[in-house]
């Protein structure tokens, strides 16, 4: 079976340096593969450049080891994700909103009442069923966001900062929810600032600094923090002195 992800050699420049400067990684079937770094390491434009939001200026993304320009309308109904803000249409109650959603995603009509109610207690989100998205709170918002990109029971998720916004309720139920989906053979890419909490959840991490991958981290390794700023601080010096 292929990978859900491949990432070979990605390269997209802003100037100075910003964005994604050669990285390569894989996600396999049944993996949870956190991507972690500080502000500004390039972790969006990655994401971003695998759902064809951005055009690499070169290398490759393939996802079930298809290229993504070649990849049929079809194909992508297999990927959810969220990126950035959680999108809903504000006017539309939550049960709406993902009944939307499930036939974005190309759901048969007769599975779409079951589907969206999955969907609604998998985020803890049933009692705002009935609620227009204009007043959920933010932290209900995202959960209705990633219900929403999790309904259709993707092969391939690709999250980042998920837990942004979320409560602690909220933050399980999203691991949960990945960790499910996973055992039954999907792959997950997830970009996170919490360590501890992407911990709980990936079977790899990868740390990614100033455009580029500079290691890894051990999931069930202690002090995962001081880990990861020894090898943001050991990238920082090594780059520091190469232009000096």
């Amino acid at each position: 079976m292929p990978d859900r992800l491949r990432i070979s050699d990605a390269r997209r420049t802003y100037g100075a340096g910003a964005g994604v400067l050669g990285v390569t990684l894989h996600v396999a079937p049944g993996e949870v593969h956190a991507l972690v770094g500080l502000n500004g390491a390039g972790k969006t434009t990655l994401m971003r450049a695998v759902l064809g939001m951005v055009r690499l200026g070169s290398g490759t993304v393939h996802i079930e080891g298809v290229p993504i320009e070649a990849m049929p309308a079809a194909a992508w109904t297999r990927v959810g994700h969220l990126l950035d803000r959680p999108f809903a249409y504000p006017e539309l109650r939550a049960r709406a909103n993902l009944e939307i959603a499930a036939r974005l995603y190309r759901m048969r009509t007769a599975e779409v009442p079951t589907a969206v109610e999955r969907a609604l207690e998998d985020m803890g989100i049933g009692d705002y069923a009935a609620v227009r998205a204009s007043r959920l709170s933010k932290g209900n918002r995202q959960r209705l966001g990633l219900a929403a990109a999790l309904i259709a029971d993707p092969d391939l998720v690709v999250l980042d900062e998920p837990t942004d916004a979320l409560d602690p309720a909220g933050v399980i139920a999203l691991r949960e929810s990945l960790r499910r989906r996973a055992d039954r053979g999907a792959g997950v890419l997830v970009s996170s600032h919490h360590l501890d909490e992407v911990a709980r959840v990936a079977d790899r991490i990868s740390v990614m600094n100033r455009g580029r991958l500079i290691g890894t981290l051990d999931p069930a390794g202690s002090e995962l923090e001081r880990a990861f700023f020894d090898l943001v601080l050991h990238d920082d010096t090594d780059r520091n002195g190469a232009c000096a």
